[in-house]
């Protein structure tokens, strides 16, 4: 069989494969068997005289080769989808599926409400939601749109902000207080116990603290390293020690009293969140119509509509 009959699917295939750097995870998003994912990936290698993965037992690598294919077909094959929809949204209305990729409590709290009132007027659509603390290149992972703090969005792609600024929020339980008392600067949190956060990539999340210009980068100490927010919760909740968490993600548990907030002057407003999409020339109904309700909601956010 020739290169030039390889097909949609593949194509999926490698990019999934990419993004996910495990074939059972990516045969999981994509429906099929780790051992049908594994045969479609040798048969495009053999078709193209290139391995595109180095393959062990425990890991999956992207090659050169892989990478110089994804960076070109990953763009290429959004443009296909992009014109397939267009086809058939042409006479029935938006439909097809959007794929979007955001930190998770980004998703929680500014892109749900989005997506469900979407979806109440498109109910063609799918929308397909990955939530992941890495960063990733939407347009070569096959996302249509992204979830970001704004300074972390790539100059080549067009925004719209989402809700209102975050900030950070440092909390412990009542009882914790009550035993340790409440640091009154950043630099006394070195002498209390604090629940450290590791990021995907491995890395300790430092805590951020800013006032009158002055920025502080702490890396606080503590008797737990986590990965995972709703268990941080749960820790703080029983008096293990402090934590640092976006504020929209602490908001019920510090108005039902279960959490107590400290050092809110040392925390400031900081950047939005935004959707954020690259600029393509005629996008499919379905994203067009999300578009467009974003900046409507927007709107509606800052008081302009």
């Amino acid at each position: 069989m020739s290169q030039d009959r390889i097909g949609l699917s593949e194509l999926d295939a490698v990019i999934a494969v990419a993004r996910r750097g495990s074939f059972r995870q990516a045969a999981i998003d994509l429906g099929v068997s780790t051992t049908a994912l594994s045969n479609t990936i040798a048969q495009l290698e053999a078709r193209l005289e290139s391995r595109l993965f180095n393959r062990t037992t425990r890991s999956v690598a992207i090659t050169e080769a892989g990478r110089i294919f994804l960076e070109q077909v990953g763009p290429a094959l959004q443009d296909l989808r992009t014109a397939l929809d267009a086809v058939r949204s042409h006479n029935a209305g938006p439909s097809g599926t959007l794929r979007i990729n955001a930190f998770a409590s980004a998703a929680r709290s500014a892109l749900l409400p989005l997506v469900m009132e979407f979806l109440k007027h498109h109910p063609k659509v799918h929308i397909d939601l990955v939530t992941e603390g890495r960063l990733v290149d939407i347009v070569a992972d096959g996302f249509d749109f992204g979830v970001r703090s704004t300074s972390l969005v790539p100059n080549d792609m067009i925004v719209i902000p989402l809700g209102q600024p975050q900030r950070y929020a440092v909390v412990g339980s009542p009882a914790y207080f009550e035993k340790h008392g409440k640091p009154r600067t950043p630099s006394e949190l070195l002498q209390h116990q604090c629940i450290r956060v590791r990021l995907p990539n491995g890395a300790i999340f430092p805590w951020y603290f800013e006032r009158d210009a002055e920025v502080i980068r702490l890396d606080v100490s503590g008797p737990l390293t986590l990965d995972e927010s709703s268990v941080v919760k749960l820790a703080v909740q029983e008096g293990m020690g402090l934590g640092f968490f976006m504020e929209q993600d602490v908001r019920d548990e510090i108005r039902a009293g279960l959490f107590a907030r400290t050092l809110e002057d040392w925390t400031p407003p900081r950047d939005k969140l935004c959707l954020y999409y690259p600029n393509r020339r005629n996008p499919c109904a379905a994203a067009k119509a999300f578009i467009d309700l974003a900046r409507a909601s927007q709107a509606v956010e800052d008081g302009l509509a």
